[in-house]
């Protein structure tokens, strides 16, 4: 025990920084297909808040979900709280209600100042956050874990941040959303693929458990094409082309012999990647809804 992390940054390591481009990426591209003339710095602050405290309590909440389970007892990936049994469990689950009740917060002043049906769609995701990996019958344990990450991590926070502009949903995007949603589910697919095996003897049943180590490579790679649909139905041949090539060394590691410990840096590279892509794609917009 004398190489854990000390009592802060052991939760800023739980809070997962990795995973927050999956957060930010889809607020980013839904606020800049507005002109910049006319965009609502308030409400696309009010969207990236409540994006980044979704993804940090749904952090929190798998934490503690599959810590109290002894999911992660065969665990390789990054520092998690509850299995280290360095804070209390009880203390993690609350640290997730706290981050649903922020983005419940902003999303409640967001909806007074766009639409109230946007009430709805949040709770759907707060339910959506907590049962992935919480409840008796957590969907995260049966692979429907990317459905999940595809329609909050990329339709819902593209298409709704856009939403929140001007009260319209530009067709682009939705196709915006598959590209950000499978960037997010790449994320998702470079934790899997490192868990395989503990997964299986925990009797956690993701995609990548299912198909095995090997063949659940091919799930990766769905990912990356997804994102290149995605991209090409906005018209975004740029960033489609720019989207393989940044793929490119963590399609190598998913498809390499490596498995375990040895896949950690797969995540590096897919947050990397989507960081980079998502990059793109807002100076694209931006150049686009300046001088369309």
């Amino acid at each position: 025990m004398t190489d854990a992390p000390g009592p802060y940054r052991r939760w800023v390591l739980a809070a997962r920084p990795r995973t927050l481009p999956a957060a930010a990426v889809p607020v980013v591209v839904g606020v800049l297909l507005i002109r910049p003339a006319t965009l609502n710095w308030f409400n696309a602050i009010l969207c990236l808040i409540i994006a980044l405290a979704l993804q940090i309590a749904t952090n929190f909440a798998n934490d503690y979900s599959d810590g109290v389970r002894g999911t992660d007892e065969v665990r390789v990936g990054p520092f998690r709280l509850t299995a280290s049994k360095l804070v209390a469990a009880q203390r993690v689950r609350d640290a997730a209600f706290g981050g649903f009740a922020v983005a419940c917060l902003a999303g409640l002043w967001l909806a007074s100042r766009t639409s109230w049906w946007l009430v709805l769609v949040g709770a759907t995701a707060v339910l959506a956050g907590w049962f992935y990996t919480g409840g008796p019958r957590p969907y995260g344990y049966y692979g429907f874990g990317e459905l999940f990450v595809l329609i909050y991590f990329g339709l819902v926070a593209t298409v709704g941040t856009a939403y929140t502009q001007h009260l319209t949903i530009p067709s682009r995007a939705w196709w915006l959303g598959v590209a950000t949603g499978f960037m997010a589910c790449a994320l998702l697919e470079a934790n899997n693929l490192r868990d395989v095996d503990g997964d299986r003897l925990a009797g956690k049943k993701t995609l990548a458990a299912r198909l095995g180590r090997q063949r659940a490579s091919w799930l990766y790679a769905i990912c990356v094409v997804g994102i290149v649909v995605g991209a090409l139905g906005a018209k975004q041949l740029a960033a489609a082309v720019v989207a393989v090539a940044v793929y490119i060394p963590a399609l190598r590691f998913a498809f390499s012999p490596r498995s375990g410990r040895e896949l950690l840096a797969l995540l590096k590279y897919s947050a990397r990647a989507q960081l980079q892509l998502g990059a793109l794609l807002a100076v694209l917009l931006a150049l686009n809804a300046y001088w369309g």
